[in-house]
């Protein structure tokens, strides 16, 4: 048996007995939304665990847009119109998050006790009056007065398009914007960060004990901050930590957010620290005692802190109400006052200030310089630009440094990795008489790739394999071989082993879809949980990298793509680890156009993660041929990319698309050619 096809068979083995390919390709099934049920396995060890929530991190970071973080610009605090009581007292208060935006809010602090003291952030959800809401159902006062009183400052703040917030609308970010990960749950991220930034720089606050709590939208807030800053020392997400609903709002769904994952493993990221997971039987929480709240036990108990995580349910709707608040502020108690009393910890009436008492803007106008929508976003965008801008290559050193971020970065936007080889699966489906007709894919994640294997009758020893990614899929691979004059026919000829596949939805992969019939918002949010095609057609060259050299025993491939196909394989190359001889037609498309992005190439994050400006620094320092390459590609970079690696000779770009006969030639000289 010829030693390509003995390791494909090893190969088709490995596939049947370790784990079936599905019958169809799951990912046009399997579309994932706000009402999926999830479930959470908590990793094998601790380990594990921390590689995974470093790793989940950076994924909130960068769906927010803020991996890298921006520049902190001064907050220029107003802090006024102090009303005292008693035991506390209420300010107005408004910071300026990003230079030109403001953030409306309250501060609540103790009378009568000595500090510094502990403090916590509270967030309010999706309640009519916002900050203001005081009902038996849920009142942002009622917290913000009682934990004033029983010893910590309390500062609350709106979401975006509530209260004094009114500077931008609640929930935007239309399509461009996520091309650059803009949007409104990266800004309430952002405000909640600098909330923390607001309150530890209090003289009477100490900055070790800072705490978080929020219902609903105010829950999201809440484990999302807790997730991403260290800062928060202990928190309580209210009714919003849920296998069964993960947040129906556009400020609480972002690009790439849930991929993957959802709201109980990242609720999961405050372990080790001390976290009250609130519940109600008449919502979406209503099974957290018996399913979410153990699944978050497993990880802390990795943690060696099963203790610290702690669940309380009401039988109750949807709320923040006053028994929810009591079980807030006994665990706060706990562990930002040392004290356990529960007598200490009871919700007691105080006067209702009036709006005009609370609303920072009451009777005020912004400052001359608040921003509108439109130039905040250019702004964001701008300073995407500078973060990339920043990591122009100029040397090896610098080069280093700008590959290792653009990878994460442009990992984070497709979703997208090379599987290990004890991931791959494989199966045959047809004998061809100088191949084989197979279909690949990766353990668990349903993929479904029809893959076409062509062998010449005696293979050039140490020939490399040809992997063709083509945009009408195998089947032009297929015909060309049948062509006397063909371009695969003139390779086969030439000894050397190809390789095509249809990516996602090319080629026989193209399969009906329906996403509306999915479940509800699974197309309004269809983004947030679910990677795009372009990204998956990306995946799917990984996969087939990956595939082809395990199968033909040989690490350094040659990766032919054709047309629009092009751009994947140069993103798919961008992305992958090991030798690689790359010939891309990048099809005239212009890297530096968002409209090109949104018309044929759209995957969230694409142009923050750098574009094509981050491929031409990972490519290389392999043979690279880029053709039909449009004024807006940039050239500069792939220039200084390849002088750092010191392989400029590698590198050949082409405003016009490349002859056949000249492909040909230079993967397989005519001076190896060595016909049969």
């Amino acid at each position: 048996m010829r030693a390509g096809l003995l390791v494909l068979s090893l190969l088709f083995a490995a596939g049947t007995q370790a784990g079936e390919l599905p019958e169809r390709d799951l990912r046009n099934v399997e579309i994932r939304h706000t009402d999926t049920i999830f479930d959470l396995e908590a990793p094998a060890d601790r380990g594990a665990w921390l590689e995974r929530a470093a790793a989940l991190r950076k994924q909130i970071l960068f769906s927010a847009g803020l991996l890298p973080l921006p520049p902190k610009s001064p907050l220029n605090p107003q802090v006024f119109d102090r009303v005292e009581h008693d035991d506390y007292s209420v300010e107005k208060v408004l910071i300026e998050t990003y230079p030109g935006f403001f953030l409306g809010g309250n501060l609540y602090r103790p009378v009568g006790k000595q500090g510094p003291f502990p403090a916590v952030l509270t967030p309010h959800g999706h309640w009519a009056w916002g900050r203001l809401e005081h009902s038996d159902v849920a009142s942002v006062p009622a917290r913000g007065v009682n934990l004033a009183r029983q010893g910590f400052v309390v500062f609350a703040w709106d979401m975006i398009g509530y209260d004094d917030t009114l500077q931008l609308p609640h929930g935007f970010a239309e399509q461009r914007e996520q091309l650059w990960m803009v949007g409104a749950l990266g800004l309430q991220l952002w405000n909640s960060i600098r909330a923390a930034d607001f309150v530890t720089s209090l003289s009477d606050v100490d900055p070790s004990r800072i705490g978080v709590t929020g219902a609903s939208g105010g829950g999201t807030q809440s484990f999302l901050l807790t997730a991403v800053d260290e800062r928060v020392r202990y928190a309580a997400p209210v009714n919003m930590v849920s296998f069964l609903m993960q947040g129906g709002s556009r400020c609480e769904n972002a690009p790439n957010l849930r991929i993957d994952t959802n709201n109980v493993e990242i609720a999961a990221l405050a372990a080790p620290r001390p976290m009250l997971v609130v519940s109600a039987t008449g919502d979406w929480t209503k099974n957290v005692p018996r399913q979410e709240f153990p699944a978050i036990q497993r990880i802390y108990d990795l943690l060696d802190s099963k203790s610290r995580a702690e669940v309380v349910q009401f039988d109750s709707p949807h709320n923040y109400h006053q028994g929810s608040r009591e079980a807030v502020y006994l665990f706060f108690g706990k562990h930002g006052l040392g004290d356990e009393d529960p007598t200490h910890f009871a919700d007691r009436r105080f006067p209702v200030e009036q709006p005009s008492a609370m609303l920072a803007l009451w009777n005020r106008r912004l400052p001359e310089h608040a921003v509108d929508l439109e130039t905040f976003i250019a702004e964001r965008i701008a300073t995407a630009e500078e973060q990339t801008e920043a990591l122009r290559p100029g040397n090896a050193a610098s080069l280093g440094v700008a590959r290792e971020a653009f990878r994460e970065r442009l990992g984070l936007s497709l979703m997208a990795r090379s599987p290990a080889p004890d991931e791959l699966l494989s199966e045959l489906l047809e004998e061809l008489p100088n191949g084989e007709q197979l279909v690949i894919g990766r353990r668990g994640k349903g993929d479904r790739i029809p893959t076409a294997v062509l062998r010449p009758r005696r293979a050039l020893p140490g020939a490399r394999p040809v992997l063709i990614v083509h945009p009408e899929g195998a089947a032009w691979t297929l015909s060309s071989s049948e062509s006397r004059d063909g371009f695969v026919q003139e390779l086969l000829d030439r000894r050397f082993p190809v390789m095509a596949i249809d990516a996602f939805q090319t080629g026989h992969a193209v399969a009906d879809r329906d996403v509306a019939a999915a479940g509800k918002n699974a197309e309004r949010y269809y983004t947030t949980f679910n990677r795009t095609d372009d990204a998956r057609r990306v995946q799917d060259v990984m996969t087939a990298i990956a595939f082809a050299r395990e199968s033909f025993g040989i690490e350094d491939i040659h990766l032919v793509g054709f047309g629009r196909a092009g751009l994947w394989c140069a993103l798919a190359a961008a992305l992958t680890d090991g030798p690689l001889s790359l010939a891309a037609d990048l099809d005239g498309f212009d890297a530096s156009s968002d409209n090109a992005y949104l018309d044929g190439l759209f995957s969230p994050g694409l142009r923050r993660a750098g574009d094509f400006r981050a491929v031409a620094t990972l490519l290389g320092p392999g043979p690279t041929l880029l053709s039909n390459v449009a004024e807006g590609f940039p050239k500069g970079w792939l220039t200084a990319s390849f002088v750092a690696q010191q392989a400029e000779q590698a590198l050949e770009v082409r405003a016009d698309g490349v002859d056949w006969h000249e492909l040909v030639e230079r993967i397989a000289p005519q001076s190896r050619r060595g016909r049969r």
